[in-house]
């Protein structure tokens, strides 16, 4: 399966996070705000699948294009950038060996923390000790 990264959602989740549109919610809660499979057919109905695809950061180039198979690891619920649909992203992507996705949702997750000033410590960019042992890790601009 050849997934990569949807640069189009990428640029459009950065620009939701600059525009204040996210939640910052809890790690466990995208079980609760990820869209339904029938809130996911009327967001098609209504705008199309150009639209429905720049709320996901995969994109499976072997499932047709006006298909949801095509698109994978969403991280909103179609009006806002969630924290934990980030965080999910990020987990099954690095599970999956999907590195872009996994990155570039990290990128996202640390622009929330900044935007929210979050007190915890923050993300770095560079690879952990754990993430080394996978190899060569790029940083999504």
């Amino acid at each position: 399966m050849a997934v990569t990264l949807n640069r189009r959602a990428f640029e459009h989740a950065k620009g939701l996070i600059n525009e204040g549109k996210f939640v910052y919610d809890e790690r466990d809660a995208w079980s609760k705000h990820q869209p339904s499979a029938q809130q996911e057919n009327e967001f098609i109905r209504l705008h199309g699948f150009a639209e429905y695809g720049k709320w996901y950061l995969g994109i499976n180039d072997e499932k047709p294009a006006d298909t949801k198979g095509h698109y994978e690891f969403p991280y909103g619920d179609f009006k806002d950038v969630h924290r934990c649909g980030l965080l999910s992203a990020e987990s099954r992507a690095g599970q999956y060996k999907h590195y872009d996705i996994e990155n570039a949702a990290a990128h996202l997750h640390g622009m929330l923390d900044a935007r929210k000033g979050s007190s915890g410590p923050k993300r770095s960019r560079t690879a952990s000790p754990s993430k080394t042992a996978r190899g060569t890790r790029h940083v999504v601009q």
